[in-house]
């Protein structure tokens, strides 16, 4: 029996759980530690391929973090470029205009326009506003993505420069993959509107804005992302379609619109839209004012653009193009080219030519007498002119008050800033300015019948010897009435009358009824020695229709600023002082019209109505002039050679009288006829029925009383009493 506290004697399965807790058994479920395979002999690489693994290893990872990090800071400055471009752009209604000129729209006598010049902004318009086919267009043509990308657009960026290689340009030369928005971001120049007073002309500022350096257009594409930060998509689109240059000084699809169509935007077909749309890959190549034919062909270009991106079905784009757009009738006529530069030119150069506000100026012109002079001249020199002639011609037609309704400048009447013949000339104007000496004769006591002698005869002048003028013919023909002296353009009795009333009075009359250049100050004053343009004689010319007052030929009626209803400015009429008496106009118009009827410019003779009108010829036929009037208007004309050459086979009563006679008759198509203001014989005088020569001093009339002409008063401080 064993002894109580005797220790047991460990068993056997105890001894096999000895280790960990002695004594005690692991716990069920306990996974059996597991001795470690042996490990193979450790591999070690050669060194020449160690090290450079490592390095490469190394270098990869130093390169993505250098990546990481300038990614971060890139990313860190195009927010810090967003947020500033964001933080100091100006709202958008600032946007939207960023002209640094003002325009000018030049209305006609009926409030008609019929010209623009200038910067044109036709007003604001909207994404929201504007015809859909327009914004389609637009949309389709420029950025098909549009509405899809952040502002800018990797893929197109990429694409562009695939172009450009393959065309063997530079990277970004030619094509710019540039979005809708950052065409936006150049047209505001990243927000650098232009400072005169930078020392920088417009040109150079806008050539600067269009830089397409790596750094601009990274600055662009900074920019255009602050827009899409700034402002909605419609609101940029707003502010590229109102900014968008258009061509002929159009800026924005609304002044374009109105200028090609007469039109508002909003108001544009599929077709219109397309031309417009495509005008913005070059305003001038395809402005439709310059070539029609390859602006349409452009617009076919849009249209299946935008049939490609379901803007418009098979069957709208079969009938746009069916049917062409076509232009407004004043873009269609381009009218007044001539006539607006003179009126840009007349008018105070802050209102006009430089003006930074937009100004309306209405004119006297009348668009349908100016058709009718460019008809008439393109007949003449198309039917009796060579196609190789080099001459050049003017016309200039005006209201008895100076108002000008039309002018040609040249052959060429499509144009804007060139040369105009009809105010810029000075020419000399040969017997066109006998008229002047037959007003001055008649205004100091000569009569239509005077007699006077057309006999050789000579004059010493001092410094140049003796003078003997000659007639054009080389003939004469004695004893002949004043009428006939200057109906049939007489040299001899034209001198002997200069001098008979006194040179300086034909220069005091010719002044005063607006001859306004140097007059000659020899005896040759009376054939047209002196120099002057066609709207100055064209004016001195309806001082005789009006009844002998001076006149200043006038186009601007009226000036005001945009929006506001009353004038800066108003012209109510060019007639001025008073220069020979009624008597004395209306006798010089019966001894003009006779001229016309049976004289040197019977060529011009009208078959409806009563003409007045003087040729003129200088010496060696460098020019040719004629110029006259109807009850109505007043014409005048002028050929020549801007080399100053001589014509061939051209006098003024040729084919000057034939432009005179073509444009009156066309002028007049639509008039009654209505009688001159003249005197009326009852037969016209000859030799036999004129009265005596008066004396060879200063006449014999006395001054008539009452006479308050200017002439009338000259006699009288003078005291010429006969």
């Amino acid at each position: 029996m064993a002894q109580k506290g005797s220790r047991r004697p460990p068993l056997v399965a105890d001894k096999r759980y000895s280790g960990g807790s002695r004594g005690k058994k692991p716990p069920r479920g306990t996974p059996r530690k597991r001795k470690p395979a042996p490990r193979g002999p450790k591999r070690n690489l050669p060194f020449f391929l160690a090290w450079p693994l490592a390095l490469i290893r190394w270098i990869f990872r130093l390169g993505l973090r250098l990546a990481m990090v300038g990614a971060l800071v890139v990313g860190l400055m195009i927010g810090l470029g967003v947020f500033y471009f964001t933080s100091t752009m100006p709202p958008l209604s600032q946007l939207v205009d960023g002209r640094a000129q003002g325009s000018v729209t030049l209305l006609d006598r009926r409030g008609e326009v019929f010209a623009w010049r200038g910067d044109q902004f036709g007003g604001l318009i909207s994404a929201s506003t504007v015809s859909p086919h327009l914004k389609n267009a637009v949309i389709a043509t420029e950025d098909r993505r549009f509405y899809r990308h952040i502002g800018v657009s990797p893929r197109g960026i990429a694409g562009a420069v695939r172009i450009n290689l393959a065309a063997g340009r530079g990277p970004l030369s030619g094509h710019g993959g540039s979005t809708l928005t950052q065409q936006t971001a150049k047209l505001l120049c990243l927000g650098e509107p232009y400072d005169p007073s930078s020392g920088m002309t417009e040109r150079e500022y806008e050539a600067d804005c269009r830089e397409s350096s790596l750094w601009r257009k990274i600055k662009e594409a900074v920019y255009a992302l602050a827009l899409e930060a700034k402002f909605s998509k419609d609101d940029i689109l707003t502010i590229y379609l109102n900014r968008a240059y258009l061509g002929a000084g159009a800026y924005g699809f609304e002044a374009a619109s109105q200028r090609y169509f007469g039109k508002s935007s909003a108001q544009l077909d599929a077709g219109e839209a397309a031309i417009l749309a495509g005008l913005l890959t070059a305003p001038s190549t395809y402005a439709p004012t310059n070539n029609f034919q390859r602006s349409w062909d452009r617009a076919l270009t849009v249209l299946r653009l935008m049939e490609e991106q379901g803007y418009l079905t098979a069957q709208e784009v079969a009938q746009a193009r069916a049917t062409p757009a076509e232009l407004s009738e004043a873009a269609e006529a381009r009218a007044g080219g001539y006539f607006a530069d003179w009126v840009m030119a007349s008018g105070p150069s802050f209102l006009t030519r430089d003006t930074t506000e937009d100004v309306i100026i209405r004119t006297t012109f009348d668009q349908e007498i100016q058709r009718a002079a460019e008809a008439a001249l393109a007949q003449v020199f198309e039917t009796k002119v060579s196609p190789e002639s080099q001459a050049q011609a003017a016309i200039v037609v005006m209201s008895a008050d100076g108002a000008v309704r039309a002018m040609v400048g040249g052959r060429k009447t499509r144009v804007s800033g060139a040369f105009n013949r009809a105010t810029q000339a000075l020419r000399q104007t040969g017997s066109s300015f006998k008229p002047f000496v037959y007003g001055a004769a008649l205004d100091l006591g000569w009569r239509y019948d005077s007699l006077i002698e057309d006999a050789p005869f000579c004059m010493n002048i001092v410094g140049s010897g003796e003078w003997c003028p000659a007639n054009y013919d080389r003939k004469t023909r004695g004893w002949v009435t004043l009428t006939d002296a200057l109906r049939n353009s007489l040299n001899i009795p034209a001198v002997k009358l200069s001098e008979a009333v006194g040179r300086e009075n034909v220069r005091t009359v010719a002044a005063m009824f607006g001859i306004e250049s140097d007059l000659a100050l020899g005896p040759a004053l009376a054939l047209g020695a002196s120099e002057s343009t066609l709207l100055e004689m064209s004016g001195a010319y309806a001082g005789i229709l009006n009844g002998g007052s001076s006149v200043t030929p006038y186009g601007l009626v009226e000036l005001r600023l945009l929006g506001d209803n009353a004038p800066l400015m108003e012209q109510a009429g060019g007639i001025g002082e008073r220069v020979i008496t009624p008597q004395a106009a209306q006798a010089l118009t019966y001894m003009m019209h006779r001229a016309i009827e049976d004289g040197s410019g019977r060529r011009a003779k009208l078959s409806d109505r009563e003409a007045a009108g003087k040729t003129g010829t200088t010496s060696a036929a460098r020019d040719a002039w004629f110029l006259g009037f109807t009850a109505d208007y007043v014409a005048g004309v002028w050929m020549g050679y801007d080399d100053n050459s001589p014509l061939t086979g051209v006098t003024g009563g040729g084919l000057p009288a034939e432009i005179w006679r073509e444009t009156m008759a066309r002028v007049h198509a639509d008039l009654p006829p209505r009688p001159l203001p003249m005197i009326r014989p009852e037969a016209p005088p000859t030799a036999e029925t004129g009265v005596p020569q008066p004396g060879t001093s200063r006449g014999t009339a006395r001054p008539r009383a009452g006479d308050d002409s200017l002439m009338g008063v000259l006699r009288s401080i003078l005291g010429i009493d006969g």
